[in-house]
């Protein structure tokens, strides 16, 4: 008698039930992600089950299962079919014959072998085939079948959401593979976490670095904290004022391509850039944030969350251009633009919504370009395709944005720190609109944001170059 179940109960054999030569069998097929979940869960990270480059020069010349996954897959058929509900392991043995590999389609199958009354044990074989017949796992298992009969809902399993920071963080630093590095102003970097970001990102070929700043603080910091600083350019100042001036001089002058904040308030630096007309474009200064959300398909900006505290329409027109262009540069040919607010339907008294229906007409109009906009969107409807659909919403933007525009810095400024609290996104910041990019990072920035920053620093300013006579930046 063969036993496969596959209602939205689950219904249990007990000992009494079970006769000897009774099975029952399940299939399932080998994904990348159920080795990345497996290597989750188990913490088994063996290089040759996950990179594939190492796993190429293994015996078996490629990426693999992990053996138990095949075990718990016997584990899994006893547990939720034959017998089911109830039963506990006593014993497993396992001979392992040939790799699983991504695709394969195992055919998992346990068959009673002998009963033992005294115990209620049952004493199962187990045999794990591929798709071409090919036996890859085999052995024999003892478990205690159930007592009592009971049919219960279907549990599905919990979803496992896969996010790694790191493979993420490679991606990011593909886009600047094979550019060199540029003259960084580093302003004030007088504690750990901006010395160090500023080191890091140099040693990974993104800046050359010039630290400005008070020398002697500098190099004690950097003795404390074990930092490296041999060859580097260090411009000594007294304080962080002094620091931004220097810098803002430098990069009117074209002596650095890119400044990047350190410890000292960001309206010091932002100041200092504005005072120099030649740093000066016809267009607004803007802060731009890159996520990275685990939850979410692809890489999300949301703009402004640093800089412009309540802008005018104007101002969000400019907004959204530097978005748009620096998008672009980050491979989004054509970047979707969901304007947000609290409501998806125009609302006179709530003047976000009036806001997003004139921005979305100025694009129709030809002046902001480079872009699909739509708006007011509420941010459910901007980020999930479903519950745009519930809303009978037909938009190029919904649930599919690239870019989140917000109504002002403070709900702007709440949904990024929320992304990276609450939902562990990881993000990096730059302020555009200037003649120079600048990273814009946080002191609760780890070193990998900080990274991240200097890097988006490094692709604007290449492209900056592609671009002269230069307009924005």
């Amino acid at each position: 008698m063969n036993s496969t179940l596959n209602t939205d109960l689950i219904e249990n054999f007990t000992y009494d039930e079970i006769t000897p030569g009774q099975s029952a069998r399940l299939l399932r097929t080998l994904s990348l992600a159920d080795i990345a979940a497996f290597a989750a869960v188990s913490g088994d990270t063996n290089p040759a089950h996950l990179d594939a480059e190492f796993a190429n020069d293994t015996l078996y010349h490629g990426v693999i299962a992990h053996g138990m996954w095949g075990g718990a897959l016997i584990s899994a058929l006893l547990g939720t079919q034959f017998p089911g509900s109830g039963t506990i392991y006593q014993d497993q043995v396992l001979h392992f014959t040939k790799p699983v590999r991504v695709g394969d389609t195992l055919t998992v199958t346990v068959t009673v072998l002998s009963k033992d009354d005294a115990h209620q044990s049952v004493e199962l074989d187990c045999q794990v085939l591929n798709q071409k017949g090919e036996r890859v796992l085999h052995g024999t298992a003892r478990v205690l079948a159930p007592r009592v009969k009971v049919r219960l809902p279907r549990v599905h399993a919990p979803q496992i959401s896969l996010f790694d920071p790191q493979a993420r963080f490679r991606d990011l630093l593909a886009l600047s593979a094979g550019m060199a590095a540029v003259r960084c102003a580093v302003v004030h970097p007088c504690d750990v976490g901006s010395l160090s970001g500023a080191m890091d990102s140099a040693r990974h070929g993104l800046i050359v670095p010039v630290l400005i700043g008070p020398e002697v603080r500098i190099r004690h910091l950097a003795k404390e904290a074990g930092i490296d600083l041999a060859g580097v350019e260090i411009i000594s100042v007294p304080h962080s004022h002094a620091a931004a001036e220097k810098a803002a001089d430098m990069a009117a002058k074209g002596e650095v391509e890119v400044l990047m904040k350190g410890s000292l308030h960001t309206d010091e630096l932002i100041v200092a850039v504005l005072a120099r007309a030649e740093l000066r474009t016809g267009r607004r200064m803007s802060h731009v944030f890159r996520f990275d959300v685990p939850l979410y398909s692809k890489p999300l900006l949301i703009t402004d969350a640093a800089l412009n505290i309540r802008p005018s329409l104007k101002e969000k027109a400019d907004i959204i251009q530097n978005a748009i262009d620096f998008a672009r540069i980050l491979g989004v040919a054509t970047p979707k633009v969901a304007i947000l607010s609290a409501v998806e339907t125009v609302n006179p008294n709530i003047p976000s919504t009036l806001d997003a229906a004139a921005l979305c007409k100025m694009a129709d109009r030809g002046q902001i370009t480079g872009g699909v906009l739509d708006g007011p969107l509420a941010f459910d409807n901007a980020i999930s395709a479903q519950a745009a659909r519930i809303k009978n919403i037909e938009s190029k933007v919904a649930g599919n944005a690239d870019i989140l525009a917000v109504p002002d810095l403070e709900s702007g400024n709440m949904l990024a720190k929320q992304l990276e609290y609450l939902a562990g996104a990881s993000g990096a910041g730059l302020v555009l609109g200037a003649r120079v990019p600048i990273a814009l990072t946080s002191r609760a920035d780890g070193p990998l944001n900080r990274v991240a920053s200097a890097l988006l620093a490094q692709l604007a300013a290449h492209n900056a170059r592609r671009d002269q006579p230069r307009d924005v930046w």
